[in-house]
């Protein structure tokens, strides 16, 4: 089968995929950590951008319906919780006007979501992108590290001609021990060949050599429309891994992005354990910029995540930790979690890239904005 079969099978089938069946823990005691699973620090910086783009889309104006935050992929839940309590906090009156959606596609993880958001300060309920498309909604849309678990396109170049990574089962006859491997299969279809070239995967270079591998992102498109017909005006924030084309594709990368995770330990196998890991692959932007452009996304920027916490005032919240209350082993892990939200080695390296659509244009991105001064 298409790499891209099997990828998709291993993460949301609902009785044996990773994420269908609820199986990985997120987290630094689970399978992997994000900057959510870290503390809630995360959130009450990232609930100050959220605010800034509801409150520009005016929802106090008669006849207007209520504001939503969307998130995508919602993991353990513990982002959608922490944001809402942070709105619920800093910006009351704007929390009571504002509902927390989540589209979650696997049964096992929604399960522990609604478990995680039990008691939630707002009004919370589970969609898929269809049903909102029946009233799109205003307001933001949360992707953080959800569009690097869509299945991707896995090509092979043979020397002569990119072909399609397929994932092929050997043995089992005669007591053998059946396994998987990947194998080259089918030729990439001529009309990739445009799309190779801007991506810079042609014509060949004697620096890719036969075997050379990596990634194709046919998922974005899709995904990125259908997330715009739930959207009738607001923003799009991506939170992920990503490199540019000309980093993505460059002739020393020839094994592609493509990793497993499974406790805390990354894997350049993805046929381990299936259905055991996480299987992630880097955005490319330049792709993802294209594929936003083509579904009616307008561009309002992007950064690495250090510099977009920083601006959003991550130096402001570690100076005051000194006058928090707590011992030095309470204070102590909340100073390491958030520097390592902006260790460019660690989480830092991360990009947001922020989008917009609807009848008007939102402003520049606060966490595109000079940073706060001493004084906040």
């Amino acid at each position: 089968m298409p790499f891209r079969t099997y990828m998709d099978w291993a993460l949301h089938d609902p009785e044996h995929g990773a994420y269908g069946r609820g199986r990985l823990c997120i987290g630094p005691r689970g399978d992997f950590a994000t900057a959510p699973s870290l503390g809630p620090d995360f959130a009450a910086l990232l609930a100050a951008q959220l605010a800034d783009w509801l409150l520009q889309l005016d929802p106090a104006q008669p006849g207007q319906r209520p504001l939503a935050i969307v998130e995508a992929g919602p993991g353990e839940g513990s982002l959608a919780a922490d944001l809402a309590a942070a709105l619920a906090a800093g910006w009351p009156e704007l929390a009571a006007r504002t509902e927390l959606v989540l589209v979650e596609p696997n049964g096992g993880m929604a399960a522990r979501q609604r478990q995680r958001l039990d008691g939630c300060p707002l009004p919370c309920r589970w969609a898929s992108f269809a049903e909102l498309a029946e009233a799109p909604l205003r307001g933001v849309l949360l992707a953080h590290e959800v569009i690097d678990a869509l299945a991707v396109e896995r090509i092979v170049w043979d020397g002569a001609l990119w072909r399609q990574q397929q994932v092929v089962l050997h043995g089992g006859a005669g007591g053998a021990e059946p396994s998987l491997r990947l194998e080259p299969g089918e030729p990439l279809e001529p009309a990739t060949g445009e799309a190779l070239q801007a991506l810079g995967l042609r014509p060949p270079s004697p620096q890719r050599p036969a075997g050379w591998c990596t990634e194709l992102h046919p998922g974005l498109a899709p995904w990125l429309g259908q997330a715009a017909a739930a959207l009738c005006a607001g923003a799009l924030l991506v939170i992920d891994y990503a490199l540019e084309a000309w980093r993505y594709y460059a002739p020393q990368r020839a094994n592609g992005t493509l990793l497993a995770y499974r406790a805390q330990q990354a894997c350049a196998d993805p046929l381990i354990a299936p259905g055991e890991a996480d299987l992630t692959a880097h955005l490319c932007i330049d792709s993802l910029e294209w594929a936003a452009a083509a579904t009616g996304w307008q561009g309002l920027g992007g950064c690495r995540q250090g510099e977009a916490l920083l601006a959003l005032g991550l130096a402001q919240r570690l100076h005051g930790l000194q006058g928090e209350p707590g011992g030095l082993a309470q204070l102590l892990p909340r100073r390491e979690a958030l520097l390592r939200l902006v260790d460019p080695h660690a989480l830092g390296d991360f990009r947001w890239l922020a989008y917009s659509r609807g009848p008007q244009p939102l402003g520049t991105p606060r966490f595109l904005q000079e940073p706060p001064g001493p004084n906040g």
